[in-house]
């Protein structure tokens, strides 16, 4: 989350980009560029003039597409970012806590091995299993 809030060379690019597009929309006076333009068939989509007569593909840099290198390094920072956060305990609570765990298992073993031990005899005495 913390890169998410920090700006970059990438975003002051892209705000001057869009200071500039504002400047330029500004300027067009084009009364019928704000009519919707229907593209036909049964899922049609309101867009104006202005955004189909820019039809050409889009670059990659323009649609902000990353590479799937890209995206590994991403994801790898953003771990790091996260693991960072992460309030590790000391050496005595570690020790504190796996003592904790480790009693915890040999009583439920204990009840375990305990109640099966009763339904095994059990059903030897039902069935009549040989002593």
């Amino acid at each position: 989350m913390a890169e998410k809030n920090r700006r970059d060379e990438d975003d002051n690019d892209r705000l001057e980009d869009e200071a500039i597009d504002d400047v330029v929309d500004d300027d067009a006076d084009d009364e019928d560029a704000d009519e919707p333009v229907s593209r036909g068939g049964t899922a049609t989509q309101t867009r104006t003039k202005a955004d189909s007569a820019d039809s050409r593909p889009k670059t990659r840099t323009e649609t902000g597409r990353v590479g799937i290198f890209g995206r590994v390094a991403r994801f790898v920072r953003e771990v790091v970012a996260e693991l960072r956060k992460v309030i590790w305990p000391t050496r005595k609570e570690l020790l504190t806590y796996t003592a904790v765990v480790v009693v915890f298992l040999v009583v439920v073993l204990t009840i375990v091995a305990g109640l099966d031990l009763a339904f095994a005899r059990g059903v030897l005495w039902v069935f009549g299993g040989s002593s």
